[in-house]
């Protein structure tokens, strides 16, 4: 991607690098730049993160144009009319609109209030329950589901097959420019009401339960092989592939917990991936 699209890299590191009155200066060129940009970002051609070598690294120039487009962006009130009978207005950056959608894209939204946000890309067979939100620079790979009142953060990756079920919490992370989005690799399966944010990458085939809180500063004990995963100076939290997660909990340390009882939660992982995991979490193929 970066021979490929190293001129307008370049061109969208000079523009971030202006000061305000500078890139006002140059705001025609720049907008040019910024929309075959989006276009690019619209049709998922480019990511703000992508697996090198086996590890996810962070297009630091792809974050850097979505930011250029809220620099060049203006405030506009947007209003939607439903069918006569009411009107639901908004205001944003004139530069992200809400994102539109053709039969031939062959997304599922259904209808009931969810949005996706211009410069995010949900590829054919995705499907969306109501509400729901995209957020830019979000990556969603085809026969995901998007299950109600469920938020994909700004930057986030979602691979293919992925259910992310009702209340599910991506985390977005547009700065700093460097830093790895949230990730979440093929065949995950991310239960009801859990968060997964900054500095978390989801190993493809893993099971989260429903419940589990997981971020950068959390320690994630493994049980069938007696270790604690951390995120090191290096790599992010990563949930090893297969892996089953379920919310527990730990002692507090200190004389007063210990008096109280108190315990703190800790996401625990209790197996791997076997067939009867496979059983309780295949995707039923008749909703698409």
């Amino acid at each position: 991607m970066s021979v490929a699209y190293s001129e307008l890299r370049q061109q969208i590191e000079s523009l971030s690098s202006l000061n305000s009155e500078a890139l006002k200066a140059e705001a025609s060129p720049a907008m040019e730049v910024f929309r075959e940009f989006k276009c690019l970002l619209n049709a998922g051609k480019i990511r703000s993160a992508e697996k090198q070598d086996g590890r996810w690294q962070a297009n630091a120039w792809v974050k850097q144009g979505i930011l250029l487009g809220m620099k060049l962006g203006g405030l506009q009130e947007n209003t939607i009319q439903f069918r006569g009978t009411y009107d639901w207005t908004f205001i944003d950056k004139d530069t992200y609109p809400l994102k539109r959608f053709r039969k031939d894209d062959g997304v599922r939204i259904v209808p009931g209030g969810s949005s996706v946000r211009d410069g995010s890309y949900l590829a054919p067979s995705v499907v969306m329950m109501p509400p729901a939100y995209v957020n830019v620079g979000a990556y969603v790979d085809e026969g995901t589901m998007i299950d109600s009142h469920a938020l994909v953060g700004s930057c986030a990756q979602i691979g293919r097959n992925v259910h992310l079920s009702a209340a599910v919490q991506i985390g977005g992370v547009l700065e700093p420019v460097g830093a790895v989005p949230v990730v979440i690799e093929d065949d995950v399966m991310v239960g009801g009401n859990c968060g997964i944010y900054e500095g978390t990458v989801v190993s493809s085939r893993a099971v989260i339960g429903t419940g589990v809180i997981l971020n950068a500063s959390t320690p994630v004990y493994d049980i069938p092989n007696s270790r604690v995963i951390r995120k090191t100076p290096d790599q992010p939290l990563i949930i090893p592939e297969g892996a089953v997660v379920i919310a527990g909990s730990r002692p507090a340390k200190g004389a007063f917990a210990e008096a109280e009882g108190l315990s703190v939660y800790t996401p625990i992982i209790v197996k791997y991936r076997d067939e009867k995991t496979d059983s309780a979490t295949a995707l039923e193929s008749a909703l698409r």
